[in-house]
């Protein structure tokens, strides 16, 4: 055998010598049972986070988009006198750059019923042309039609509110208001019937359940509005520009406004959702910690198992630093197959995830992921590839501090000493 004395680092013979300790032979075959499980702990946790970090950024946007799609990004609403100038108001912020589309709404709290069931509802007045714009309803139509809406003098309604009374476009819902005519006796309350011209799925299960929209000289006689509109909601090109616009509208709204935006009307929820992500990071990262910490044991054994291997290695010249190298290629190569086959793994599940949900439903006739309990009809899952990049970065820089003291370990090695353990 030629003297690896003098060698490159991480030369052919280095190579060779590690992948082959990874092999099932006689009294190692046992030190391959570790690498084996090391690999596929690392496969899964990889996986496993991919996965996981997917869910939850799908859950961020899907419930962004849902819930702000439809609610608006800023709300604009009277300060001291009722905002009687909205058309001036929904005018003036709609010439905002960075402003997609302003709606001025009537908005109040109502009961809704059917010979069948009660709930209650927000009814919400706007205009045919506005209710066509509207992100949450634009395209979300599932019976009926919005043509006619002003004129028609019926209401929309969402789907699932629409199941649970047991209604179909066409029947008549009644909508009942604490607050309605003034007479000699106090407040009375308001009650009328509208026919249903149309349904509605957001996709959000709470608002398919919530929402009822009517048309806007309808709504505004109906909560005593007349003239009037409640709040102006504005839908921005970047949801997350908040600040800058606050500046930008103020400066072209010539009245007292209260402004709020969609961060602070969600955020205790979209915060929770956050440290959850946080959480199951850590978490799930715990996994690979200990899938790395048994490519530590596995090396530790292989190391004393090739003692005399070792000891013939430096007795023909190679330097502790070939040793060392040799292990450290033993190690890594575990943690790389298994960081390559969770990369890819976590990849497949997390863009076949809604289907594998129906499947595992329709096999078992199960209801994974109820709309009820989870806001959201479907399972959703964004791929962000810093995310991948993140945990791809950490498992392999995890798996090649594992090998670091295993490693040193068998460099360390006394040639003497290493025979005698035969």
């Amino acid at each position: 055998m030629t003297s690896p004395k003098g060698t490159s680092p991480f030369a052919p013979f280095e190579w060779m010598i590690a992948l082959r300790y990874l092999r099932s032979r006689r009294k190692t075959g046992f030190v391959s049972v570790i690498a084996g499980f090391s690999l596929i702990g690392i496969m899964l946790g990889v996986a496993t986070l991919i996965v996981v970090m997917s869910v939850m950024n799908g859950f961020h946007k899907e419930l962004l988009d849902k819930i702000v799609g439809i609610n608006g990004h800023i709300f604009l609403q009277a300060a001291d006198t009722p905002l009687t100038d909205y058309k001036d108001v929904t005018a003036a912020v709609a010439k905002v750059p960075g402003v997609n589309l302003a709606i001025p709404l009537i908005e109040g709290a109502a009961g809704v019923s059917s010979p069948y069931n009660q709930a209650g509802a927000l009814v919400r007045g706007i205009s045919e042309a506005d209710i066509k714009k509207l992100p949450g309803i634009a395209g979300n139509v599932r019976v009926g039609t919005l043509d006619g809406f002003d004129q028609g003098g019926g209401v929309a309604i969402g789907q699932r509110m629409a199941e649970n009374l047991s209604l179909r476009v066409g029947d008549k819902l009644t909508i009942l208001t604490a607050k309605g005519a003034q007479t000699p006796f106090g407040i009375a309350p308001r009650i009328k019937s509208y026919p249903i011209v149309a349904t509605f799925q957001i996709g959000m299960a709470e608002f398919d359940n919530l929402f009822v929209y009517m048309p806007l000289p309808e709504a505004q006689a109906f909560f005593n509005k007349e003239g009037e509109a409640t709040v102006v909601e504005l839908f921005l090109s970047n949801p997350e520009a908040i600040d800058a616009m606050r500046d930008k509208i103020e400066a072209v709204v010539a009245r007292p406004i209260i402004m709020t935006d969609w961060r602070e009307r969600n955020k205790s929820f979209f915060d929770a959702l956050k440290v959850e992500s946080n959480v199951m990071f850590i978490i799930l990262t715990l996994i690979v910690l200990v899938a790395a910490l048994n490519i530590v044991s596995g090396l530790i054994m292989l190391v004393n198992d090739k003692s005399s291997d070792i000891a013939i290695l430096r007795t023909i010249g190679a330097t502790r630093g070939a040793v060392m190298r040799i292990f450290l290629i033993t190690g890594a190569s575990i943690g790389v197959a298994g960081t390559l086959a969770g990369f890819c793994l976590g990849l497949i599940i997390a863009s076949n995830l809604e289907a594998m949900r129906e499947l595992i439903n329709n096999a078992f006739h199960a209801n994974l992921f109820p709309a009820e309990l989870y806001f959201l009809s479907r399972l959703p899952s964004i791929v962000d590839p810093r995310d991948v990049a993140a945990v791809v970065s950490m498992t392999l820089a995890l798996s090649i501090l594992a090998t670091i003291y295993p490693s040193w370990r068998a460099a360390r090695l006394d040639p003497v000493e290493a025979l005698r353990y035969e």
